[in-house]
């Protein structure tokens, strides 16, 4: 009789079909089901102890920070800025 702990048990895990798809296409050309694919994260993170990589916003990379620089940069010499009125500030000023 195998140990309690080690029976395998069902877990439920909701997705777009978009997704679900694109993931199982991918697991497949690695020889994987999406099943064994998700036993790999699950074991992968308790190995680590957590996700195992980083999870963070693509706003915030190297690239994005270095174009957000260089426009703060080009707006602080006042190069190529253009003012404007803003159409609620004509709307208010006909009044």
């Amino acid at each position: 009789m195998p140990n309690i702990k080690e029976r395998k048990v069902a877990i439920s895990v909701k997705t777009n079909a978009t997704d679900k798809e694109e993931a199982t296409k991918l697991f497949d050309s690695l020889g994987l089901n999406l099943s064994t694919a998700i036993n790999i994260f699950l074991k992968k993170s308790i190995a680590e102890g957590g996700l195992p990589f980083e999870v963070r916003d693509p706003f915030y990379s190297e690239t994005n920070q270095k174009e957000l620089d260089r426009r703060f940069a080009v707006i602080n010499e006042n190069k190529n800025v253009h003012s404007h009125r803003l159409l609620d500030n004509e709307k208010n000023n006909d009044n």
